[in-house]
Formats: C-alpha cells, structure tokens, sequence
C-alpha cells in the first residue's frame, strides 16, 4: 500500500523489489523493531540475500526517513559482491561503475592506499 500510495509517487515508478506489511506486529516483533508501547514498528529495512542471509539493516524512529537512493545502492553492491562471490568488495560510498577493491591479506590497513573518499563523489 506504501508503494502504491507514497512511494511510487516520490520516484516515479515502482520499487523493484518486493516489500510487506506486518499489519499484526510479528515481524517486526521477530527482527527486534516492534514497540510494544506504542504498538507500531520503527521504521526498519532489511536487505536479505536469496539465501535469506541478512546483509544489511538500517533501523530508524519513525521521525526519520529512509533514503531509497542509499537502499538501491547497496543493494547493487550486494549483488556485485554475490556474483563476484567475494573476488570484489566495494569500498564506503562505491556506485555502479566505480573502483571495486580485490580483498586480500595485503589491502588489510592500506584501502587508503586503493581507495579515497573522494573516489565516492566522482561522478
């Protein structure tokens, strides 16, 4: 309903990826986001891989908002991770396109070296 309503609206199209409603409380009971209290969740997404592993999580009070733009974001690194099964990593602030780095024992306390934040606002 979120999407159809709101969500959609704001990016003009839908999310492509699958979302839920937990209108009685017991997910996010099960993931620790439920407030008993006030009888609503905060405001919580996980990212779970197909093999329903949890890869990435951001909890915020419900005054805050989410940002999509981050959410795809990592979501794609994810999956360039997944497919490079590891052979790649993506460093703070990588986007599609940008320097990944090859882990290894060597790269351990020299990612600067590889790697800078300015990497992150090279467009």
């Amino acid at each position: 309903m979120w999407n159809d309503h709101e969500l959609s609206k704001m990016v003009n199209k839908d999310i492509p990826f699958p979302m839920l409603s937990d209108q009685d409380g017991s997910i996010g009971k099960m993931y620790g986001i439920y407030d008993e209290d006030s009888g609503v969740e905060t405001r919580g997404r996980f990212i779970i891989d197909p093999d329903g592993v949890i890869q990435g999580f951001e909890v915020l009070a419900p005054s805050v908002g989410r940002n999509v733009a981050e959410t795809i974001r990592q979501i794609k690194a994810f999956q360039l991770v997944r497919e490079s099964e590891g052979t790649e990593v993506t460093p703070s602030g990588w986007k599609p396109g940008k320097k990944t780095l090859k882990p290894n024992p060597d790269l351990v306390g020299n990612v600067w070296k590889e790697w800078s934040v300015k990497e992150a606002f090279k467009e």
